[in-house]
């Protein structure tokens, strides 16, 4: 074969990278919902490399490596870049401070994460994952920033959205893995699949409006849980 079916969840990986990329370039073009959708792109790539590296049973080091380094263009960079050109570029230095939490606690969760997994069990993290996050500051600034509430009310909810999303990456608040779409995850969790496949599908409906309510909804049911007791699970 010329490429090795060990690179082929790789490919899903750049395409997620590429997107980020695009975005950026829609960001600096004004065309910030283009942008948005890039990101939304980048989040469909960034589940089809693992989804095709289980199906080829080709995970890698390298895989697990450049898909953190691409996490950080789309999810990271890219909202960082978004918010910054459509919002916070008016703020001077607190703007660029600001606007740069997305980029910089992408990167801390994805490299901790990597070197050690650390709060990571088989059915919960800790933190929200970095292109949920990219999605929630995103989804709220193109969808919601000063068309519900007062310019000024919308002035701080944008800085509370940005901080509070950048410190939740990093948090320790437990919140559940994202179901596989596979016949195996299905049956064992067909609930999950039935909401996340609902959620989808409102989401597309409503042409994106929903990502950021349904986002929220998922960080707010994260939050709670965590302090309901794990009867069941034991740490080995």
């Amino acid at each position: 074969m010329i490429i090795s079916k060990k690179f082929i969840p790789s490919l899903f990986t750049i395409l997620n990278a590429f997107c980020g990329f695009m975005s950026v370039i829609s960001s600096s073009n004004g065309e910030y919902e283009q942008a948005v959708l890039f990101i939304g792109y980048a989040a469909v790539f960034d589940v089809l490399d693992g989804l095709v590296a289980r199906i080829l049973h080709s995970s890698s080091d390298f895989g697990v490596e450049l898909d953190s380094l691409s996490d950080v263009i789309s999810f990271g960079f890219a909202p960082s870049f978004l918010l910054y050109n459509a919002f916070f570029k008016d703020y001077n230095a607190l703007g660029i401070l600001v606007s740069s939490m997305i980029m910089a606690f992408s990167a801390i969760r994805l490299a901790r994460f990597n070197i050690s997994l650390t709060g990571y069990t088989k059915d919960v993290f800790y933190g929200i994952p970095t292109p949920m996050s990219a999605l929630i500051v995103c989804s709220y600034l193109v969808f919601f920033h000063d068309k519900i509430f007062s310019h000024n009310v919308s002035e701080v909810l944008i800085f509370v959205v940005t901080i509070v999303t950048s410190l939740l990456m990093v948090s320790k608040f437990r919140f559940p893995v994202m179901p596989s779409f596979n016949a195996k995850a299905i049956k064992t969790n067909p609930l999950h699949f039935i909401i996340l496949t609902i959620g989808i599908i409102v989401i597309l409906v409503t042409k994106g409006v929903a990502l950021f309510p349904l986002s929220i909804l998922y960080v707010l049911l994260g939050m709670i849980t965590t302090f309901i007791p794990q009867k069941t699970k034991k740490t080995k």
